[in-house]
């Protein structure tokens, strides 16, 4: 049987901390005042605050400088991401590759290797062959996307990247399942033309072609 839990004193603290941060009171860069300050104001005991301030600092919220003292250096603490995703339609995902695969393809055509190139066009290659099975496809087209991510050369990227793909694997076999109409001809040589445009390193043709082709899968998740 579930029972009421009794927030830590610190746990509150900080909410207190971060409720104040968050109406202005103290700006990006502030100074926080000092825990003899902080104590009496909050109810707690200064080693209260400091232990408020410690989970704070952990959300990237504060920074302890030493001898300087605690700064402002967020505004917000950032929500989980798990949290996030699992809100975020597909369409909203869809949105945030752009903002990452557009510059990631222009990128990969500067800066991919050898080794990568090859890897893209094996990715192109499967993705080719895996059109009968919905699953399959989604996983072997996510391959191909990844490997363009891969190649520019930017692990925030490739990381931003693989938080997505869950989400949207999970809402691409979903539509698809309703929808139908996957790994038609036209669809796979826009992937090709990608392929190209890194190989010939065209960044700009790169970038739009990928942006072109996730607007158009937009407008057609969007579609009523």
């Amino acid at each position: 049987m579930d029972q009421v839990r009794r927030e830590p004193l610190a746990d509150q603290a900080a909410r207190l901390l971060l409720e104040r941060i968050r109406a202005g009171e103290w700006s990006l860069g502030a100074k926080l005042p000092g825990e003899t300050t902080l104590a009496p104001q909050l109810g707690v005991g200064r080693s209260t605050v400091r232990e408020a301030i410690r989970q704070l600092a952990g959300r990237g919220v504060l920074a302890s400088r030493q001898g300087a003292g605690v700064f402002v250096t967020a505004l917000d603490a950032p929500e989980d991401w798990d949290a996030v995703l699992r809100r975020a339609d597909i369409v909203t995902v869809v949105e945030a590759r752009i903002a990452i695969e557009v510059e990631a393809a222009a990128l990969a055509a500067e800066r991919r290797t050898p080794a990568e190139l090859r890897a893209i066009r094996r990715a192109l290659d499967l993705r080719g062959e895996r059109r009968a099975n919905i699953e399959e496809h989604v996983d072997a087209d996510t391959v191909f996307h990844r490997a363009v991510v891969v190649a520019a050369h930017n692990p925030i990227l490739t990381e931003l990247f693989d938080g997505f793909t869950p989400r949207s694997r999970a809402s691409m076999i979903d539509m698809l399942r309703l929808r139908g109409g996957f790994g038609g001809d036209a669809d796979h040589d826009v992937h090709a033309r990608v392929l190209t445009a890194i190989a010939d390193g065209d960044g700009r043709a790169a970038a739009d072609l990928s942006r072109t082709h996730l607007l158009a899968m937009k407008r057609w998740l969007s579609a009523p």
